[in-house]
């Protein structure tokens, strides 16, 4: 039977919360003090401590000192509130989560139910380092280059806690793939992982899917609808490209990072959520929040354990080893093994790749079919210098001083979309965005008026 040590130097506090941990199965044993602590790490080995900062004859920071009694045990900070400092102090602490009083109860039964020891988790991370240096891959991530072994190092740094990531990187750099490989290492890792596209969804629809809704909230709303975060209860939830989300939902998910708390769409009802957050953006965030895209609050909020996933052309190195992979993965699957040529692999190396990983993946698997035999040669690639045109001759846009960053985007994006003849596919590739993204900016582009002369050539919407 799991042990576990609640220390809190509130007696009432501390045998509630004992009450309560033993109807989930766990002996348990209680401490006003760090020398109480101590004493009874020493009785027992505990699996899990409940540890209050406010003790006292000390911080309970200074229980971490003791490294071998915490060898093999998850810690879990309880403090009087939530907070960006919380969250970053647990991290720094090496603490696996932490409780805010009054008691959170789903939150205090989903971590007594994710109870894992730190050993097992660090044979995993070794388990994973020995297929990187044998195969070249880090679960579902590919690649030994320098710039992608300090993003695994960072995976393997916050796995373990239940710290809020924020992922950044170009769109197709694989953003996705590092929150699943975070929510696979984690102590989460049984329960849903849900990957939300914000730009994916209708701005009028996106608060009835993330928080959900009650029947006759709305016109056409039959029944009660779960949304995203009871869907992901005690699990991951994944936002990507969370500057597409209109700032006065932003308002309402800060809300629910602070809180653990939020209401259905129609109901007066609060609902608690036990769900870890992982935010991702292709655009800078600082320059997000200057155009008005990200609020600055939810920022800071979420950008507690930042990661920024390097684009494909700054780990050239990797690009061979990748586009192996996916001929393998693809060779597997249709049952006929193909490899590439020399020319043809070199080709694919020397691409700048603008679309990234993505990008790769598609015209890998268009070379495999292009293929007649089993060999992918030069020819099976996209016709040109290249498998993407390169934009040479591209018109220069003259940017005044001072102009928005807003304003900036939007000639750039008209401007790389009328160059490409209107090919929006290509332009999403080069402006490194999703199509869905791109989409979504020119609708918004369609209420902008053109804001001087100077901009004219490229101002008018293109025709959808």
């Amino acid at each position: 039977m799991p042990h576990a040590l609640v220390v809190d130097d509130e007696a009432d506090s501390a045998e509630m919360m004992a009450a309560l941990i033993s109807t989930e199965g766990f002996t348990v044993a209680t401490a006003g003090s760090l020398r109480d602590a101590r004493r009874q790490m020493a009785l027992q080995e505990p699996d899990i401590v409940l540890l209050d900062l406010m003790l006292p004859d000390g911080s309970g920071m200074q229980l971490f000192e003791d490294v071998k009694a915490l060898a093999n045990a998850e810690v879990v900070l309880i403090t009087g509130h939530a907070s960006l400092e919380t969250s970053i102090q647990a991290l720094r602490l090496g603490a696996a989560d932490y409780l805010v009083k009054p008691l959170n109860m789903k939150q205090l039964h989903g971590i007594l139910s994710r109870v894992t020891k730190p050993s097992t988790l660090r044979a995993e991370a070794d388990s994973l380092q020995s297929g990187l240096e044998r195969e070249g891959h880090f679960g579902l991530l590919w690649g030994r280059s320098p710039p992608m072994r300090r993003v695994y190092e960072q995976i393997l740094r916050v796995s373990g806690t239940a710290v809020t990531v924020f992922v950044t990187g170009e769109s197709g750099s694989g953003k996705e793939v590092v929150a699943r490989t975070v929510h696979d290492l984690s102590r989460r890792r049984s329960r849903p992982f849900l990957a939300v596209n914000c730009g994916a969804i209708s701005p009028h629809l996106i608060e009835s899917e993330i928080f959900g809704h009650e029947k006759g909230s709305f016109t056409g709303a039959d029944r009660q609808h779960q949304g995203f975060f009871e869907r992901a209860s005690g699990g991951t939830l994944f936002l990507d490209e969370i500057t597409e989300m209109p700032l006065d939902l932003q308002v309402k998910l800060l809300r629910v990072l602070e809180t653990g708390t939020f209401m259905r769409v129609g109901s007066t009802t609060v609902q608690e959520t036990d769900v870890r957050m992982i935010a991702a953006t292709n655009r800078p965030p600082m320059q997000a929040v200057s155009a008005g895209k990200l609020r600055e609050d939810l920022l800071y909020r979420l950008n507690v354990f930042p990661i920024h996933l390097p684009p494909l052309r700054e780990r050239a190195e990797d690009i061979m080893l990748i586009a192996e992979h996916f001929l393998d993965e693809i060779s597997r699957r249709e049952g006929q093994v193909k490899h590439f040529a020399p020319q043809a692999l070199a080709r694919l190396s020397a691409y700048r790749w603008p679309g990234n990983v993505r990008e790769l993946r598609n015209i890998v698997h268009r070379a495999y079919v292009m293929a007649s035999d089993n060999t992918i040669v030069d020819e099976c690639l996209p016709t040109g210098d290249a498998p993407l045109p390169v934009m040479t001759g591209a018109p220069v846009l003259t940017i005044r001083v001072g102009t928005p960053l807003a304003e900036i985007e939007r000639q750039v994006t008209l401007a790389t979309l009328e160059y490409f003849g209107r090919h929006k596919e290509k332009t999403a590739a080069t402006l490194g965005v999703s199509l869905k993204t791109l989409y979504n900016r020119l609708k918004e582009y369609s209420t902008v008026p053109v804001r001087s002369e100077g901009d004219s050539a490229f101002g008018a919407l293109p025709e959808e």
